[in-house]
């Protein structure tokens, strides 16, 4: 059985300013009052990142983000631990402090093994994450011996208080990121640009911007001729080429006008499971037939007809109200290639298409996840 944990607090009620006794909050929100409302926000951004050779650190997602954001990557040289002393510390910390108080924990060796840790290990990693989140917050209220203020020698200084009598000292500019940082910021892929588009997961994305290279390799070196593609997990209606000006361009679903809500690849592939007699010879057929069970899909959710499942799968990417699932036991997952239900004279009583509800019934769900958003209007809430 997992061991319950409380409910916590949400990350602005922790991170609020006013909340941490060691930071000047009145005084510096009297110089810029932008930072009364620093809640839960990146408000430090390091000049440079000491890295290990592990796959993560060294991909084009996390290198492209730093590039982005002006921070300086710097790899240590592999097997020498004390290359990353620092880094190495901060994993002791963890361990000593946080990771042993933990069950299942399995140390670093068989005699710092718990006896039963498969058994007492019943935190997902979502739930870990959050212990660590919170355990966070309490470690920047601990002294650390080696934060001192010239003023104070002796005394050993908190990370917030040190941030503080630096922030007194330095000042802070917040920069918020623009619409470009963030596509900047997606995940990357390298695909072909091919005579049909661009093909991810059964999925075609084509634009008429996509004519001149059709079949041609990109000018990117070293990806076999492959094109740097940008995409929202969370939202896989489009995607973003860096086309040859270097600038990303979007390109859109060939079928997005007839699905109008957000959508990951997971509830893609719980379509391409209900489609197991789709014609996958011919694929522009079996795309069509996949992007209209989907729709189906968004239809049943959106007029209540759907099971709780088909509301969790959905709920994942879309941030709408979604009306209570029909209790197990009624037909409603019907597989992509069967008929609709029909009515007492035989007619088809469903609506085909999304364009066809009422204006006063439907509104497209907000995209959710990585949204973009107006740099200078997040500046005006500062």
């Amino acid at each position: 059985m997992a061991v319950p944990h409380p409910a916590r607090p949400t990350w602005p009620n922790i991170l609020r300013m006013d909340r941490a006794a060691a930071l000047p909050h009145h005084r510096l929100a009297a110089l810029d009052e932008r930072l009364a409302g620093a809640a839960a926000r990146p408000v430090v951004l390091p000049e440079t990142i000491v890295v290990d050779r592990g796959k993560i650190f060294v991909s084009r997602a996390f290198t492209a983000a730093c590039e982005s954001l002006g921070i300086s990557v710097q790899p240590a040289p592999p097997h020498a631990p004390t290359a990353k002393g620092i880094v190495e510390r901060a994993f002791g910390t963890i361990n000593h402090l946080f990771c042993q108080h933990l069950p299942g924990y399995t140390g670093s060796d068989v005699t710092r093994r718990g006896p039963d840790t498969e058994k007492d290990a019943c935190y997902s990693v979502a739930q870990l994450q959050d212990l660590l989140d919170e355990w966070l917050v309490h470690y920047h209220h601990r002294p650390h011996e080696g934060l001192r203020h010239p003023m104070m020698p002796r005394k050993a200084l908190t990370p917030n208080q040190m941030w503080a009598a630096l922030v007194a000292v330095a000042g802070y500019v917040p920069v918020p990121l623009t619409g470009h940082d963030y596509l900047e910021l997606l995940p990357v892929r390298w695909q072909a640009i091919t005579a049909s588009g661009i093909r991810i997961h059964h999925r075609t994305y084509d634009h008429d911007l996509l004519a001149p290279h059709r079949g041609q390799p990109s000018p990117i070196a070293g990806r076999g001729g492959k094109w740097e593609i940008h995409y929202n997990p969370h939202d896989v209606r489009q995607i973003w080429i860096r086309l040859p000006d270097g600038e990303l361009t979007e390109i859109p679903w060939i079928h997005r006008d007839h699905v109008h809500q957000p959508f990951n690849d997971h509830t893609w592939q719980h379509i391409k499971t209900l489609a197991l007699h789709g014609n996958h010879g011919d694929a522009e057929q079996y795309e069509a037939d996949l992007a209209d069970a989907l729709d189906q899909l968004m239809r049943r959710v959106h007029s209540g007809h759907a099971t709780k499942a088909e509301q969790a799968l959905l709920a994942r990417a879309g941030a709408v109200p979604l009306p209570t699932a029909r209790q197990p036991g009624h037909d409603t997952a019907r597989p992509a290639d069967s008929p609709a239900q029909q009515g007492a004279d035989g007619e088809d009583d469903s609506i085909d298409d999304l364009d066809d509800l009422p204006d006063d019934d439907f509104s497209p769900a907000p995209v959710a996840g990585f949204g973009l958003y107006n740099a200078h209007e997040e500046a005006d809430k500062w």
